[in-house]
């Protein structure tokens, strides 16, 4: 399985993705799930993959050469020609249709699903960052500063986090922070997500970064917020109070009225059969 999420800000974009795939219990392998094409002071863009592993990695060849073209007599638009990080992404969506129309019917035959989902972000000189949600039928969406972020693959574990720190004015590395630690929640509750890791921040407007990482189990920083993460959860835990079902002291009972009715309960007739 997979577990990859982007994040869109006013400063820069994040990206990071799990490695692992499996077929079954005994048949677990590491792909990469990140590709990121860089133009020097002209483009920087960042895909994610999930789904079918063979769907994906056609799509990323088919993207290298993948032209789109409004009329038969024009040149056609690539991901290195692109005006703009909109046309980009059609031409993702493009490459998507492609290998659909090529592999969809004998994979059906097969009993498997078309099933990829990707994420694609980045910026083309004369534009501001975008990111985009693409699914397997080559349609996409956009990140909004309602919606700053996107996930996909194991995305529920995540989740939570994400919703509580990230705004559009969150910095980059509060962000990439972020970004691990509901990676690292992701990894401690599903076993089909796994490391190393591959995490991108790019500052807007540069078109290039250094801020490139494979993060293993051996990382200093991730075992370090892995440790602290768990240890400030249970602190907090800790710190809350007890329910109290009758008052007593506390200034926050449980037990109070309601407008809603009480949960149903059923009463045992002494005359009826229980089974």
């Amino acid at each position: 399985m997979t577990y990859c999420v982007a994040i869109k800000l006013n400063a820069g974009l994040v990206f990071l993705s799990d490695s692992r795939t499996n077929a079954g219990l005994d048949q677990i392998s590491t792909f990469r799930k990140m590709i990121v094409y860089e133009k020097k002071d002209d483009r920087f863009m960042v895909l994610l993959s999930a789904g079918n592993l063979s769907i994906s990695q056609a799509v990323r060849e088919i993207l290298q050469v993948e032209k789109l073209k409004e009329r038969d007599d024009d040149e056609g638009i690539t991901i290195w020609n692109a005006k703009s990080m909109f046309d980009a992404a059609r031409v993702l969506g493009s490459a998507v249709r492609r290998v659909h129309e090529r592999d969809a019917a004998s994979l059906q035959r097969a009993g498997v699903d078309f099933n990829v989902s990707l994420i694609f972000g980045g910026q083309i000189k004369g534009e501001g960052m975008r990111l985009f949600q693409v699914y397997s039928a080559g349609n996409f969406i956009e990140a909004t500063p309602e919606t700053p972020y996107f996930q996909v693959g194991e995305s529920k574990y995540g989740k939570p986090v994400l919703d509580r720190v990230i705004t559009p004015d969150t910095p980059l590395d509060e962000a990439a922070k972020c970004a691990l630690v509901s990676m690292d929640s992701t990894l401690k509750s599903n076993l089909s997500v796994g490391l190393p890791l591959d995490l991108v921040v790019y500052e807007t407007d540069q078109f290039h970064t250094d801020r490139i990482v494979c993060i293993d189990e051996k990382n200093p920083y991730f075992k370090m917020l892995h440790d602290s993460w768990g240890v400030k959860l249970r602190e907090v835990f800790d710190s809350i109070e007890d329910p109290q079902w009758d008052g007593g002291a506390t200034e926050v009972p449980l037990m109070v009225g309601s407008n809603r009715s009480l949960p149903l309960k059923k009463i045992a007739n002494p005359n009826e059969r229980l089974i």
